[in-house]
């Protein structure tokens, strides 16, 4: 039996932040996310593999993977008592579909079919190189640049940032009565 290395990554979709199970044996990213180069930096950044991993949660979402087996969801049971508020199978499919074309949109043609082939269909980058005819390594540096794109249409950042400075604010309690009253 093949042990699994699973980690959890926390994902926010649509303002729901949840922790998603990444098997790290499974995804090129977790691969990558893993290995270190010379200098001692990751390869590809923990806010790349969750934009990465976002990408991949909506895909599946949106059961937009080629299916090998048949589709026995059109037999499932239509009856709506008893389920979760919010929306059916159907409208999430639906919404998970429209989260991945806005990524691609976002991440441009430059980089949404690499984006693809790693992030979703979970291809290698020698085999997305050799497909391509890129030269060897070449597709690690383009990945990471369409991660950071990608992250920025998620709104990842690697470090918070607020204003420069932030406006004063004062509070106190009012004095009533004689001396020591309201302290």
């Amino acid at each position: 039996m093949v042990e699994r290395r699973i980690d959890h990554v926390e994902v926010e979709i649509d303002g729901v932040r949840c922790a998603v199970a990444v098997d790290l044996e499974e995804s090129p990213l977790g691969w990558l996310a893993r290995r270190r180069g010379r200098d001692g930096s990751r390869f590809i950044a923990p806010v790349q593999l969750i934009a990465g991993e976002r990408l991949r949660a909506d895909f599946t979402r949106a059961g937009m993977a080629p299916r090998l087996t048949a589709n026995w969801d059109a037999v499932t049971r239509t009856d709506q008592r008893g389920a979760a508020p919010g929306l059916n199978a159907s409208e999430a499919s639906f919404a998970a579909r429209q989260r991945v074309s806005r990524a691609m949109e976002a991440a441009g043609p430059e980089f949404s079919g690499l984006l693809m082939d790693v992030c979703c269909f979970l291809k290698g980058l020698e085999q997305v190189e050799q497909e391509r005819g890129w030269p060897a390594r070449t597709a690690k540096v383009v990945l990471a640049l369409g991660l950071d794109r990608l992250a920025r249409h998620y709104g990842l950042s690697e470090a918070a940032q607020g204003p420069s400075r932030a406006r004063t604010r004062a509070w106190r309690a009012a004095v009533t009565g004689g001396a020591g009253e309201g302290l």
